[in-house]
């Protein structure tokens, strides 16, 4: 696995947001490009800049984050994400222990406050450990895919050199790639060069 979550000038490149789920965004969080693979969580700070993309937030900012765990965490839930939903896929029934550690975990309380229109409303707010609290709503998603996803539109692109999944909400679920302007328009093309190279020869 190459550390290749670097752009050319050195700064950090962000994984792809194009799963439609956050527990796809979550196992795209690796991909590959030129038969390397890419890591995009190299450390703890990779880790918290996704979960700020995503729309995690800890409530209780206050707490000191330890980025070697979180980074430790965040991977083995990544881990655990990755093979229950490719055993899912294969129609299996995989151990969903190490999964229902990352529930357990995250502990959270009802919390009342004014919307933007002065109204009020009940939202949940976490009070736990911080790194079960950042990943907390991460594993929730994680299992609620299991439980009420439609698995025939969890998918992997479908371009030989890439690994991204996506969950199809197209119409008609004929999604075949991660990004038709990534991945669709380059097999289009090396399609269209091998057509090209082989009427020449």
């Amino acid at each position: 696995m190459t550390d290749a979550g670097t752009r050319r000038d050195g700064s950090s490149a962000e994984a792809p947001m194009l799963g439609d789920h956050l527990a796809m965004d979550l196992l795209n969080t690796q991909a590959r490009s030129n038969d390397e693979d890419i890591e995009y969580w190299n450390n703890g700070d990779d880790v918290l800049r996704w979960l700020e993309r995503c729309g995690v937030v800890s409530t209780s900012g206050d707490k000191a984050i330890a980025p070697t765990e979180l980074l430790t965490q965040a991977v083995a839930l990544r881990t655990a994400a990755r093979r229950l939903i490719v055993q899912c896929k294969q129609g299996e029934i995989g151990d969903v222990s190490a999964l229902n550690d990352y529930l357990h975990a995250y502990l959270s309380a009802p919390h009342l406050e004014h919307d933007s229109g002065g109204n009020l409303m009940l939202t949940r707010t976490a009070c736990g450990e911080e790194v079960a609290s950042l990943l907390g709503p991460v594993a929730e998603a994680v299992a609620q895919l299991l439980v009420e996803g439609n698995f025939a539109f969890i998918k992997q692109c479908e371009h030989p050199d890439c690994i991204l999944w996506f969950y199809d909400r197209t119409k008609a679920h004929k999604r075949r790639w991660c990004s038709m302007a990534l991945c669709g328009n380059r097999y289009k093309a090396a399609q269209f060069r091998k057509r090209r190279s082989g009427k020449t020869t």
